[in-house]
């Protein structure tokens, strides 16, 4: 089957449009919380069960809310890092549904930038 273009663009044909899978789910949040060791982080989770993750410093934090943050629009995760004098920090938030591998990845991307000073 041909689809012709409305306007500017191109055509092709349903055959050269190959499906894919994807991840979908939040899936196993372990795969985020298992990055985190005692020795470099607190753990506390609250009465609503939400878990949140800080680093001893203060500098990092990791909020799993997973039911959605309050007062948010289903936000499920939350990463942030308070920045400096000199540099501005930043924060990362995921949907509720966001597989946690892919969590799990941002979060291990930021651990693996940090260091000790």
């Amino acid at each position: 089957m041909i689809v012709a273009p409305v306007g500017p663009g191109f055509s092709t044909t349903v055959e050269a449009l190959p499906l894919r899978q994807w991840q979908l789910g939040p899936g196993q949040p372990t795969l985020v919380m298992d990055q985190f060791s005692a020795k470099d982080f607190h753990l506390v989770v609250d009465d609503r069960a939400d878990v949140h993750v800080s680093s001893k410093d203060g500098r990092f934090y990791l909020g799993w809310f997973p039911l959605g943050r309050p007062g948010t629009d289903r936000e499920g995760w939350k990463i942030a890092v308070t920045g400096t004098a000199k540099m501005p920090g930043y924060q990362v938030s995921f949907d509720v549904e966001t597989p946690a591998d892919i969590v799990a990845a941002a979060v291990g991307r930021v651990l693996e930038t940090s260091r000790l000073l």
